[in-house]
């Protein structure tokens, strides 16, 4: 790919990062990057995977997770430092996308209970649909000690996969019961000793479109990891924050281990 549209469309990005809270719209972006507007939408989907108005609100949420963590502003004052001018429209976002309410991403300190497996059914434990089979691949200077991998519509992990799978490391996978659709396999990697402030230290994974037709097979996937880049859209969904994972497994098994069951 031509490197002035990379630089150009990164150019844009650390504007966004910088201005999350003003109101940035198309032909801002698109001044920014020196581009025609529709050129500009055209080359930042091509290099991102998705258009700019959506990772622009990627990256706001994700901002808006790291505050409710980091800081002691209300959740009205975070939504409008991250560019909302309703708190109800950013909750209401912020739901759909992170998988949780904004007070309880902030009391619960981002830990969520891990995605719960989906049933299988059938013979050999397998449903009617496909199953999706694929052997996950790490570069030599990563070891992954845990992987969570998600089927999502698009592009950008968002709201509950449709089905997903929890990996100790690299090697095969099956995901079964795909449903019918076109869709993206995104993997987010946490690696051996990485802590909490990690995400710049993460590695990922998007493999798709993946068309999926009940009665016909899915050919096995191949799917490399690599280190998370600046083009990469921000995981808004909480099961797949970097390093939050596996501590939040471990985290959840406790409390499971210590609260008494009720009658």
């Amino acid at each position: 790919m031509d490197g002035s549209i990379v630089e150009s469309v990164e150019r844009v990005i650390r504007a966004m990062r910088n201005n999350l809270g003003e109101s940035i719209t198309i032909d801002d972006m698109a001044r920014t990057a020196m581009f025609s507007k529709f050129h500009f939408s055209r080359m930042f989907l091509r290099v991102t995977g998705i258009s700019p108005r959506r990772f622009l609100s990627a990256l706001r949420l994700q901002e808006a997770k790291r505050l409710l963590l980091t800081s002691s502003l209300t959740v009205a004052d975070i939504s409008h430092v991250v560019g909302y001018n309703s708190i109800g429209t950013f909750s209401s976002r912020f739901r759909l996308s992170v998988g949780v309410s904004p007070t309880t991403y902030r009391k619960n300190c981002g830990y969520v209970a891990p995605l719960e497996d989906h049933p299988r059914t059938g013979r050999q434990g397998f449903g009617r649909y496909p199953v999706l089979r694929g052997t996950l691949h790490h570069p030599p200077e990563f070891l992954p000690s845990r992987v969570v991998m998600g089927l999502f519509p698009d592009r950008i992990a968002q709201g509950l996969p449709v089905r997903h799978a929890t990996l100790d490391g690299a090697g095969e996978f099956a995901i079964a019961d795909v449903p019918d659709g076109t869709w993206y396999l995104i993997a987010r990697a946490v690696g051996a000793g990485i802590g909490i402030d990690a995400d710049h230290d993460a590695y990922v994974s998007v493999s798709g479109p993946i068309k999926v037709t009940e009665g016909r097979p899915v050919r096995p996937l191949d799917v490399w990891l690599r280190r998370k880049s600046i083009f990469d859209p921000p995981a808004l969904l909480a099961q797949l924050d970097e390093a939050m994972v596996a501590i939040s497994t471990v985290a959840y098994r406790a409390i499971a281990e210590t609260t008494p069951t009720v009658a």
